[in-house]
């Protein structure tokens, strides 16, 4: 199938590694730009030289809005075909564990700056009449996962926003997104596998095979794989698609809508 992205311009966020470094280079393995966006300079340099005139980068964290700024001033002058909204989760905690400003900061770092951060790229996308959002966020939206209380309860608020504007916007071409991964071979579930460790009293890798042994394909799935149907929702063939959350989890979620 031809996804039609040759020559599009995509900005991808955590793209050092995981999820967003696999969706970018789909991205450009299929013709288009990307601005890459991450917190490693050294992880971003070795990824511009293997592509060259086809990766811009900027080195920052996206939550913060002065490197939001600078996206914005990178992009000046180019049609921006789309935007993968993406970055790293809360820690694993339970709520004994909680205080205040552990809630506080998760709200800023799972909600706050996508607000931001989607409301400055609105009027680009609404200028050229055109455009696609995806956001990057987990299974936990369809069901809680232990020990992921911060992620449980602000994760779903981003599908709620996401699914709002998808209605506003859905007759100006602009899409919203969102993809809900399970457990994946990315480092982000290192955390994971100790939380249950410490909890369990078990090794870490012990934690890691029950993690495997609660999926129903018996595996955990790879960034690479998640990558193809995200990259299909950021083209121009998922035009008549939006609103929508989808899983790429394994069989984990339970419920008939999963």
């Amino acid at each position: 199938m031809d996804l039609q992205l040759k020559d599009g311009y995509f900005i991808v966020t955590g793209a050092g590694a995981g999820f967003g470094r696999a969706i970018a280079e789909l991205l450009l393995n299929e013709g288009a730009g990307v601005l890459a966006v991450a917190r490693t300079e050294a992880v971003l340099t070795e990824f511009k030289n293997q592509w060259k005139d086809k990766l811009d980068y900027i080195v920052g964290d996206i939550t913060q809005a002065v490197v939001q700024q600078n996206v914005i001033k990178q992009i000046e002058g180019k049609y921006l075909s789309g935007v993968l909204i993406n970055a790293g989760g809360p820690p694993a905690k339970n709520m004994d564990e909680l205080t205040q400003p552990d809630w506080d900061e998760s709200y800023r770092l799972l909600v706050q700056w996508k607000i931001a951060f989607t409301s400055l790229l609105l009027p680009i996308f609404r200028k050229q009449n055109y455009g696609r959002f995806l956001f990057i966020e987990s299974f936990s939206v369809k069901q809680p996962v232990e020990n992921l209380i911060l992620s449980n309860t602000f994760r779903p608020a981003v599908v709620g926003f996401a699914k709002s504007l998808s209605q506003e916007f859905a007759s100006e071409n602009i899409t919203f997104n969102v993809m809900a991964p399970g457990y994946h071979n990315t480092a982000a579930m290192q955390r994971l596998f100790i939380k249950k460790a410490e909890l369990s009293q078990i090794s870490v890798e012990e934690a890691k095979s029950q993690f495997e042994s609660s999926i129903p394909v018996g595996r955990m799935g790879e960034a690479s794989e998640m990558a193809q149907p995200a990259v299909w929702l950021l083209s121009k063939q998922a035009r008549f698609v939006t609103g929508q959350t989808f899983s790429h989890d394994g069989g984990s979620v339970k419920g008939i809508f999963g």
